[in-house]
């Protein structure tokens, strides 16, 4: 990615895929509307917050819960799910989207509240920009205030956004780089924890279920595991697997924590490319969710997460 917004390269997106981030943007705010059931004060505070980092398949299971205790035990899970140090009095992940979300309200005013604009939102997915700046003599007519750039490197991705009209509010005009990946990142708990068991921050691993044998598989990359290697030169995974189930109201039926270790001898691990663990495990019937965490254990911890909707 080049530095300077005059040269953006091929990797600069349309304005069609600009439209697409931007519409992201706003689910990830409106998050399909508002929740069927009339909220109490405590689950709509909460609400009004953790929606911009709830999945889709949350979101419904959210708008299902019928009373105030479901939902509250539901909180306490949505956090408890993106705890980077679960063994610890503190939650850093909400720790640090709230100081985010505070940030961005009082940074970021442009009439309203600023988590709601360009800014603000692309602040609270990635946090402060690696480099900053601020052009307020350009050539570019259309635009009669400043031209702003942010660059992240640790995402190769730059985002322009222009003042258009001189009034200080400000819109995302262009980027570069994988936005998408980012927001999936903080969605699923992974933006501020540790991540030396996992290879990147995001792994869309894979679920099977056997039905009639009542078993669950789960298959890992193996190019997205940090081996480790003991005395005797076995190549292993130490991981700790937790499942919630939910039926198909959004009521949770079950939550369940498996450890798996898994070795390959020096002979299998150049050649290994999928690494697969088995439970045995019945799931709900007829359509509901699973979600499941992957944590890694010792030096070498890291978190990922999917959910999934059972059909």
């Amino acid at each position: 990615m080049k530095e300077k917004a005059r040269n953006w390269g091929r990797g600069l997106f349309s304005e069609a895929a600009l439209a697409l981030m931007v519409a992201g943007l706003l689910f990830l705010v409106g998050c399909g509307g508002l929740p069927r059931t009339r909220l109490d004060p405590e689950s709509q505070e909460f609400y009004d917050i953790a929606q911009m980092i709830m999945s889709r398949e949350e979101a419904k299971i959210f708008r299902l819960l019928p009373d105030a205790e479901s939902r509250k035990e539901f909180i306490k899970e949505f956090w408890e799910k993106r705890d980077p140090f679960p063994d610890t009095p503190k939650n850093e992940f909400k720790d640090e989207f709230m100081a985010r979300i505070i940030y961005a309200d009082q940074r970021f005013k442009e009439g309203g509240k600023g988590r709601n604009t360009d800014r603000g939102r692309i602040y609270i997915f990635m946090g402060p920009p690696d480099k900053f700046e601020e052009i307020f003599t350009h050539e570019d007519t259309s635009v009669r205030g400043s031209v702003i750039y942010w660059y992240y490197y640790n995402y190769n991705l730059g985002i322009e956004f222009v003042d258009e009209k001189g009034t200080g509010q400000y819109r995302i005009r262009r980027y570069e780089g994988d936005f998408f990946e980012a927001m999936d990142i903080l969605k699923l708990g992974g933006a501020f924890g540790p991540d030396n068991i996992f290879k990147r921050r995001v792994v869309k691993f894979q679920l099977d279920y056997d039905k009639k044998e009542k078993k669950i598989t789960i298959v890992l990359p193996a190019k997205d595991l940090n081996f480790s290697e003991d005395e005797q030169g076995v190549f292993y995974v130490d991981l700790d697997f937790v499942f919630y189930l939910y039926d198909r109201t959004g009521k949770k039926i079950g939550k369940y924590t498996e450890n798996r270790v898994f070795k390959a001898t020096i002979q299998e691990y150049p050649d290994l490319k999928e690494v697969p663990f088995h439970f045995n495990l019945e799931l709900p019937e007829g359509k509901g969710y699973i979600d499941v965490t992957i944590s890694g254990r010792g030096e070498k911890s890291g978190r990922i997460r999917r959910l999934f909707e059972i059909k």
